[in-house]
């Protein structure tokens, strides 16, 4: 039987702490879906398909992964992807409570659906897409925290 995780998220933009989570997870399951969320409540500074593009470049190289986006809940995602695994990053002790809200929540919604932690390697630990859209937003360099692709896209949006 193979073993099938989603690693939900906005990824907007995808870091390299997103990267080293995907990674991982891959080394763990035998498929990883990084389901991208279009979630227009956040105002994300990329459109789903830029996002889902850049997914797809930064982590084209790793076989057992899928990149897809989607919109609703990711309860009806992973149902509908026949997957009872959602991975879920914890940088701080900070995401720890709003995390264990959430997988009890999804576990409410979808009782076969279990939610597996994992925390990025150290260095990633202080990288959120938030930081890095303000950085790049500000004209700073961003090349140490997400791939060449996305930091090329960063410097695009930023002369927009």
């Amino acid at each position: 039987m193979k073993r099938s995780a989603v690693y939900p998220g906005t990824f907007d933009p995808i870091t390299n702490g997103h990267q080293d989570l995907v990674r991982r997870a891959a080394t763990v399951f035998d498929r990883v879906i990084v389901a991208i969320a279009s979630n227009p409540n956040k105002a994300p500074m990329f459109t789903l398909d830029k996002r889902v593009s850049l997914a797809k470049q930064v982590l084209g190289d790793i076989p057992n992964v899928e990149v897809m986006g989607y919109a609703g809940l990711t309860v009806d995602f992973a149902r509908e992807q026949g997957v009872q695994v959602v991975v879920r990053g914890l940088r701080a002790v900070s995401d720890f409570e709003f995390e264990f809200q959430l997988a009890n929540m999804s576990r409410h919604l979808h009782r076969e659906l279990e939610t597996v932690f994992l925390t990025p390697q150290e260095q990633f630990t202080f990288i959120s897409s938030t930081l890095v859209r303000e950085i790049a937003i500000l004209g700073g360099d961003v090349k140490e925290f997400v791939h060449p692709v996305v930091a090329a896209e960063l410097r695009k949006m930023k002369r927009v």
